[in-house]
């Protein structure tokens, strides 16, 4: 790709070189002073050479990016102003995630996919605590049995809690205080509204890096305005 991206104009233009453009970047100021619109031109931009893209939406206002804009007066004489040549008013391919399933796609995963350390950070366990989560994924494991969702996995410490002697021979000791938080972690989590994350059908990573039929890159906006909270 040997094509700049704009990322914004004066007097002068300010470009991106796509090759340079997994360096870090911050877009800062205050409210009003364009922020939002310049991620929406970013993502346009990087969508039109074919880049998937990925955002946040915070606050709700990105998803505008999706449809085409409505003249008026003001856009109008910005362009002029600026002395952009060839623009016309177009919409982008846009897909929408959301954690909840309420404002697009919902964006899951198993227990089995997320492991025992990802999930042991989650739930805040000590060292001993994520030993005994690490056994009862081992358990799992060799008896075939695929943990999909939170439900399936508090019953599973709870049946290892209750008939732990059966596996000490192989497994070693379990500990009964370790079981006792784990299960207390895990009910939480799951009264927290946790068992809407874990689940099927699991996000498949791939489904972020789709283009279009046009070889647009698709834009992929996650609802962030209830995470955030």
């Amino acid at each position: 790709m040997n094509r700049s991206i704009i990322a914004a104009k004066g007097e002068n233009g300010l470009y991106i070189i796509p090759e340079m453009a997994n360096r870090h970047g911050l877009i800062a100021g205050a409210t009003g002073t364009g922020k939002t619109v310049t991620l929406q031109v970013l993502a346009e931009n990087f969508s039109r050479i074919g880049v998937p893209v990925f955002m946040a939406n915070e606050k709700g206002d990105l998803s505008r990016i999706s449809c085409p804009v409505k003249k008026n007066k003001k856009i109008e004489e910005r362009i002029k102003t600026i002395g952009m040549s060839g623009f016309v008013f177009d919409g982008n391919p846009v897909t929408f995630w959301d954690v909840y399933g309420e404002q697009g796609h919902p964006v899951r995963t198993t227990i089995s996919e997320m492991g025992p350390l990802l999930l042991s950070r989650l739930l805040n366990l000590n060292d001993t605590q994520t030993g005994v989560l690490a056994l009862v994924f081992k358990i799992a494991d060799d008896d075939g049995l695929l943990l999909l969702d939170l439900k399936d996995l508090i019953s599973l410490v709870r049946h290892i809690g209750e008939n732990s002697k059966l596996f000490e021979p192989e497994y070693g000791r379990i500990s009964s205080a370790s079981i006792g938080a784990i299960q207390r972690k895990l009910v939480t989590l799951d009264t927290e509204g946790g068992d809407i994350f874990f689940g099927e059908p699991a996000l498949n990573l791939d489904d972020f890096l789709q283009t279009d039929s046009d070889g647009n890159g698709v834009i992929n906006i996650l609802a962030a305005d209830k995470l955030m909270q």
